[in-house]
């Protein structure tokens, strides 16, 4: 018995094979081919939508679109790896009918067209809402850290910057004693080169002087921390320590755990970011308003305040709210964060909004008989705000009004108390619905760092990953021939 044989390489056939037989009519390339083919290029505001009149003819952006699609939705990203698979991967021959672009063209793709891009995925979005998948009701918010094109010894902060320039110091106090020594030890044998130790003196002080630019520059501009390669990134805490990274900001509807929005933030911190999120994505999905779930780092008064206003159902783990707001007709009014360190004086009620949006009500009194202090203590008991001045050793704040307020000259302000508490069944929701979703884009799709650099270049990359992985979720959800069949409808 021998081995099954195959077929010989020199092996003549009278009828070429058919390209198209080696993908199967369930394969979800062919879900690629139909979505890009449904799209119009020019509303999508893709550059260089029609071809030029004169000079070498340029590709189909639909045709780049579909080859990064792929690459998204299979673990290849880089550009070169891409022109690569256009000459091996047979998938990839018949979705780009044998074009192979070369890799600083698929690269240039991708760079020039960040706003286009954005615009695709949201179209897949509402093309998804069409077909029922968003269920357009709950929404959880949640971000993640993704590795910039920065490394940490391009990421400065004042701290950072005062030790390199000591360190610089005490070198050149070194490198000068060396000189002093040796000219008064001075031997025809000596074994130190003096124009050697001058010239590193030189390129230290070089150094010194191109630190100390940017530390001018953060006094200047009143920044925490300065990248020079990417000046949009930030170092940030991650699971794997301190990174230079962007904080990706995503929405995820809860019937079938599928994106409706994101955004790309250089904030460390997720605080007062679950507002705009929320609002984006119901813009996206075309509803006035959501229910919105989000873990405790979104803890923040001022914009569960804001969600209010608007009509939102938000809910914080392990947050309940007493919260002052505006009416309706009053929303430019609307709550400041502890940022800003003031507390809102209401004369008519005689009590103080904290910054945080708690109610401060009148305490102690002083030898005028006037009152000196308000206070509330369950609300500041776990307050890490510091606008606030702390007495006794309680957790317990008190507000002096002549240094910690000022007065809401608005009379006709109408400001009403809600009570927002928060829904343990719609908490418990939360990590089914977005957990596993940067999980999967990280682990399933390998994208844990960024190849571009500038939130507006990341939000086009991202954008690509977002939707290869909707486009995966809604072919697994409905099956490649219902969804060819939806988009070419």
């Amino acid at each position: 018995m021998e081995y099954i044989c195959g077929a010989s390489r020199n092996q003549e056939i009278f009828l070429p094979d058919i390209i198209d037989d080696y993908v199967a009519a369930n394969n979800p390339v062919r879900v690629i081919e139909a979505y890009v083919e449904s799209l119009n290029i020019a509303e999508m505001k893709f550059s260089k939508c029609e071809p030029n009149s004169t000079g070498r003819p340029m590709y189909d952006p639909k045709d780049v679109l579909k080859l990064y699609l792929y690459g998204y939705m299979n673990r290849v990203r880089s550009s070169r790896n891409l022109e690569t698979e256009t000459k091996r991967n047979l998938e990839v021959i018949w979705l780009m009918k044998k074009l192979s672009p070369d890799h600083k063209t698929i690269a240039r793709f991708r760079q020039n067209n960040p706003e286009a891009l954005k615009n695709v995925f949201r179209h897949f979005v509402k093309t998804c809402m069409n077909l029922g998948l968003y269920g357009r009701e709950l929404i959880a918010v949640d971000g993640s850290k993704f590795k910039a094109w920065n490394t940490k010894d391009r990421n400065f902060t004042p701290g950072k910057l005062d030790d390199r320039i000591k360190n610089i110091d005490l070198k050149i106090d070194g490198y000068l004693s060396m000189l002093n020594d040796s000219d008064r030890h001075e031997s025809a044998d000596s074994e130190l080169d003096k124009t050697e130790v001058l010239r590193i003196i030189e390129n230290l002080n070089k150094r010194k002087e191109k630190y100390q630019e940017i530390q001018k520059q953060i006094s200047d501009t009143g920044v925490r921390q300065v990248s020079l390669t990417d000046p949009d990134s930030r170092l940030m805490k991650t699971k794997d320590g301190l990174d230079v990274c962007l904080n990706v900001q995503s929405a995820v509807d809860s019937k079938n755990n599928m994106i409706a929005e994101f955004r790309v933030e250089s904030q460390v911190q997720d605080k007062n970011l679950m507002g705009p999120v929320a609002v984006q994505a119901a813009e996206t999905l075309e509803v006035e308003a959501l229910t919105v779930v989000a873990d405790a780092g979104y803890d923040s008064a001022s914009d569960v305040a804001d969600l209010l206003v608007k009509g939102f159902k938000p809910h914080v783990c392990g947050a309940n709210y007493d919260i002052c707001v505006p009416c309706a007709e009053q929303d430019s009014k609307r709550i400041s964060d502890y940022e800003d360190g003031r507390c809102v004086y209401i004369p008519d009620r005689n009590i103080f909004i904290c910054p945080m949006g708690q109610i401060l009500y009148p305490g102690s009194v002083n030898r005028n008989k006037q009152i000196s202090k308000y206070t509330n203590s369950t609300a500041c008991k776990n307050c890490k705000n510091k606008c606030t001045i702390s007495h006794y050793k309680v957790a317990e704040r008190q507000v002096i009004p002549s240094e910690f307020s000022k007065e809401y000259d608005d009379t006709d302000l109408f400001i009403k108390q809600i009570k927002v508490r928060v829904n343990r069944e719609v908490i418990r929701k939360r990590k089914s619905i977005i957990e596993h979703t940067f999980g999967t884009i990280k682990r399933a799709l390998g994208i844990s760092y960024l190849l571009l650099r500038g939130k507006e270049k990341i939000t086009g990359e991202i954008s690509l990953a977002f939707t290869a992985f909707n486009m995966k979720r809604a072919t697994n959800i409905l099956g490649v021939q219902r969804m060819i069949q939806c988009l070419t409808a």
